[in-house]
């Protein structure tokens, strides 16, 4: 399994948003950068990533579930552009801002860290487990 995050910004869709469609999951479309839609066409069902917020928030709200691989984008006509379906899975107790994240020097190489304006990108398995723990999931 791999690990990543999808940026999102909560006026346009939010966790709640995500949450409301429940196990049928929703597209992650729109995305019109070819570095984040050759990282959608790298996942596999069942890989999990990062819910965030962005704009003021900045911050991981919750987990989420590849629950469809890349197909072709419903909001285009242009064959280029492709996304994966995700499902939420669960709230984080405690929000981890991007101040937070910056803030730990175990961090320092998280994509996020280096390219915040990337809207799907990967994490490591060890990024991963250090920011569950300071969201409060186990």
């Amino acid at each position: 399994m791999r690990y990543w995050l999808f940026k999102s910004e909560p006026s346009v869709w939010g966790w709640d948003d995500q949450v409301a469609k429940g196990d049928i999951g929703e597209e992650w479309d729109g995305v019109r950068n070819y570095q984040a839609r050759n990282f959608m066409r790298e996942m596999k069902l069942g890989d999990q990533g990062f819910f965030y917020h962005s704009q003021k928030e900045k911050s991981v709200v919750g987990l989420v579930e590849v629950s469809a691989e890349a197909h072709p984008d419903s909001t285009t006509d242009d064959d280029r552009w492709e996304c994966v379906d995700i499902k939420a899975l669960a709230p984080f107790d405690t929000p981890v801002s991007l101040d937070d994240i910056k803030a730990d020097p175990r961090l320092e190489d998280m994509v996020l860290v280096k390219n915040s304006r990337l809207s799907v990108q990967p994490v490591t398995e060890t990024q991963w487990k250090i920011i569950c723990a300071l969201g409060g999931i186990a």
